[in-house]
C-alpha cells in the first residue's frame, strides 16, 4: 500500500471520510435512483431502503399492474411516493425511454440499481436455445442496456453509483437446475469490471451485490420442510429478507463507497463459507 500526500486535493468532492468539510453521512435527500425489476421481491426491498433514507426513487418492471401494487406497497411502507416506469431492459429502445422518462421525472440521476432478472430452474438437458436467450435477454443484455442508456444521466450528475444485483449461484456456487442462470450472473461480473475502468474517469463508480438465500415471494411455493433444510445450510441461522440487499445497495451507492468500484459484495449470512455440513 503506498499513498500520495498534496497539498492541493483535485477532486474535493471525492476527500476522504472525515476530511475537513466532508459529510460521514451521505444525504439522500436530493438524490435520485432508479431500481429495475422492482415490482416485487428483491427489486422492492432495494426500492424501500432507498426510498426511506429520503431519495427520490423511480422502480421499473414490465408489467403495470404489477408495478402499481409495488407502489402501493413502498408508500405503505415508507411513506414515499416511488414513480412507476414500464420497462422491458432485454430491449435497448426500451431503456433509452426509460432513462429519458427519468430525466423527465426528476431532471437527472444519480443511483441506477440494475435489479431485473429472472431465475427459471431448469435442468441441463431440458435447456432449450429460447431458455438460454431469455434468460442472458434479461439478466445480462439487461444490466448492459440498462448501464448504457443510464450513463449519460450518472455521468452528470458527478457521482453516479451503479449497483448491480448477481448472485452467488454462478459466481461462487452451483445449483442443478440452474446452469444458465448461473452462467448469466457470473458474466454480469465480467461486464461489471471493464465498465468499472471505463467509468472510473467520471466519477462513477460501478459494484455487484451477491445475495444468497433470501425470502421472497419465489420461496412461499417450495413449503415449510424445503425452507428448513435451505436454513439449515446458513451459518447465521435464517434466510435472508430483501431489506437486507436494499441495506448493502445503500451503502454501495453512498458517498462513503466513492473509493469502491468493481467490487462484489456478498450477502449471504455465511452460506457460503463451510468447507462441509458439521463446519458450523
Amino acid at each position: 500500500m503506498w499513498s500520495v500526500f498534496r497539498d492541493h486535493d483535485p477532486h474535493p468532492k471525492h476527500r476522504p471520510l472525515g476530511s475537513k468539510g466532508t459529510h460521514v453521512m451521505t444525504d439522500w435527500s436530493n438524490k435520485k435512483v432508479l431500481v429495475t425489476g422492482a415490482s416485487r421481491g428483491i427489486g422492492v426491498g432495494i426500492a424501500a431502503a432507498f426510498a426511506r433514507a429520503g431519495a427520490r426513487v423511480a422502480i421499473t418492471g414490465r408489467g403495470r399492474d404489477a408495478l402499481i401494487r409495488a407502489q402501493r406497497s413502498l408508500s405503505e411502507q415508507t411513506g414515499a411516493t416511488c414513480e412507476i416506469i414500464e420497462t422491458d431492459v432485454a430491449e435497448p429502445d426500451s431503456c433509452r425511454k426509460m432513462a429519458d422518462q427519468v430525466e423527465s421525472l426528476f431532471g437527472g440521476l444519480d443511483v441506477l440499481c440494475a435489479n431485473a432478472g429472472v431465475y427459471p430452474e431448469k435442468l441441463l438437458d431440458q435447456i432449450r436455445p429460447d431458455d438460454v436467450a431469455r434468460i442472458f435477454a434479461i439478466n445480462t443484455f439487461g444490466t448492459i442496456f440498462s448501464t448504457q442508456a443510464c450513463t449519460p444521466l450518472l455521468s452528470a450528475s458527478g457521482h453516479g453509483r451503479i449497483v448491480l444485483t448477481s448472485s452467488i449461484t454462478g459466481p461462487t456456487t452451483g445449483y442443478a437446475g440452474l446452469s444458465h442462470y448461473g452462467a448469466s450472473k457470473a458474466a454480469q461480473l465480467g461486464f461489471m469490471r471493464s465498465a468499472a475502468l471505463e467509468f472510473a474517469r467520471s466519477s462513477i463508480t460501478i459494484n455487484a451485490i451477491l445475495p444468497g438465500s433470501i425470502r421472497t415471494e419465489g420461496l412461499s411455493g417450495l413449503g415449510e420442510a424445503a425452507i428448513a433444510r435451505m436454513i439449515e445450510t446458513i451459518p447465521c441461522g435464517r434466510l435472508g429478507e430483501i431489506g437486507d440487499i436494499g441495506a448493502a445497495a445503500l451503502f454501495l451507492a453512498s458517498e462513503e463507497a466513492s473509493f469502491i468500484t468493481g467490487q462484489t459484495l456478498t450477502v449471504d449470512g455465511g452460506q457460503t463459507l463451510p468447507e462441509h455440513a458439521d463446519a458450523f
